[in-house]
């Protein structure tokens, strides 16, 4: 019995010096020379919605890094600093988030999540600059897109509450982000669409106005369903019978009725 437990004892102890001859060996393999004179040899660039509306490509994130003397290919993996490297990337207006980490087999990873455009302001007063989903300004850039413009009398306050949810509603609509081109926003702050295809103007009335911005994103959203649930009537059992360019304006602004402009006079219906 004393036997058995001594066996016992001594596989304890065995196996508790061969874990700490393993650890050891694993921690100085990592630390060796060899780990530390590695050279990378490759850079992955990762950014998110890339295809589609964003402001970046890998090619600019790497110009970035070789602007400020960070970008790793070609440097050993112990003088590449992945925080630095992150901390300069989200500096860009255009970054969201940055991760970055060394790979054991000399490649070093990037991922960038990008801050996406929703639509491009050019109000009265000169300002020309984009919008995220948050309603968070974006530089105006080289970056061209099919995206809808916003004009007229757009100050930023106004774009940041209510220009936002009213464009991230209109591009939940696969149907309405291809047909409406341009938001114009007049004095009173009430709102004309101008649709791609159609020679009028949509008149939908002012926005729904509430200090809560979760309410107030969910109200505009209402009111705007609402408004062109409307209008798409209209262009199927209207503008489908007297014809696309038969009027200037289409004015939705109340709830029980349509009123149209015909082309080229002042007869309203």
């Amino acid at each position: 019995m004393r036997l058995s437990l001594n066996i016992k004892k001594t596989i304890i102890a065995v196996f508790d010096v061969l874990l700490a001859v393993y650890l050891l060996l694993a921690v100085t393999s990592f630390n060796s020379p060899k780990a530390e004179t590695t050279v990378c040899n490759k850079v992955d660039i990762n950014i998110s919605d890339a295809n589609n509306a964003g402001f970046l490509s890998a090619g600019e994130i790497k110009n970035i890094l070789v602007r400020h003397k960070l970008y790793p290919y070609g440097k050993q993996l112990s003088n590449v600093d992945p925080r630095r490297i992150e901390d300069v990337l989200k500096v860009s207006p255009f970054v969201n988030t940055a991760e970055c980490y060394k790979a054991k087999n000399g490649n070093v990873c990037i991922t960038i999540t990008q801050r996406m455009p929703i639509v491009r302001i050019k109000s009265i007063t000169g300002d020309d600059y984009y919008l995220d989903e948050k309603g968070g300004p974006l530089p105006n850039s080289k970056y061209t897109s099919d995206l809808i413009i916003a004009t007229g009398y757009v100050n930023r306050w106004f774009a940041k509450y209510y220009i936002a949810p009213l464009s991230k509603a209109l591009n939940e609509s696969k149907f309405w982000s291809n047909q409406i081109e341009q938001i114009n926003v007049l004095a009173d702050r009430g709102i004309e669409l101008v649709p791609r295809v159609g020679d009028h103007v949509i008149y939908i009335g002012c926005l729904p106005q509430n200090a809560a911005a979760a309410d107030r994103e969910a109200e505009i959203k209402e009111f705007v369903n609402r408004k062109l649930e409307r209008v798409d009537k209209f262009y199927c059992y209207g503008l489908s019978v007297a014809g696309w360019d038969s009027y200037s304006y289409i004015n939705v602004e109340f709830d029980n009725q349509i009123i149209c402009k015909r082309r080229n006079n002042n007869i309203t219906e």
